[in-house]
């Protein structure tokens, strides 16, 4: 009898449309094609072959990296974005900033200010 396998969290099981590989790995292997197949066949007479494949590859990797690199359950672009706003766009230092009561020289009281209501609670009503 043959036995298969099921995934314990059905949320990483992702439907693939052609070849095995999903809508999203498609669509970038097509864009990675259509850059560098051009490159190739535009520049082999003038560098030579193997330079304008190995031009082509160059052109290529980033598409087949954005196609394929998943980590933690995010593609490449999320992570991407999470590192400019992480390292660019917010502040690298968040600081934590205390008035130092004792150095000020004021005096300090160890009673705060009263919250709300009535100091002894419900007061009789006449």
């Amino acid at each position: 009898m043959a036995y298969v396998s099921v995934p314990k969290d059905l949320t990483k099981v992702k439907s693939k449309v052609m070849f095995n590989l999903t809508k999203r790995q498609v669509i970038c292997l097509g864009i990675a094609s259509a850059l560098g197949l051009p490159f190739y066949f535009l520049t082999k007479g003038h560098i030579g072959t193997s330079n304008a494949a190995a031009g082509m590859v160059l052109v290529m990797l980033p598409a087949f990296f954005f196609a394929m690199y998943e980590k933690d359950g995010l593609p490449f672009e999320k992570i991407l974005m999470n590192m400019v706003r992480v390292k660019l766009l917010r502040p690298a230092i968040r600081r934590y900033e205390v008035e130092n009561l004792y150095e000020t020289g004021e005096e300090i009281s160890h009673h705060g200010p009263e919250k709300g209501g009535r100091k002894r609670g419900k007061e009789k009503q006449g």
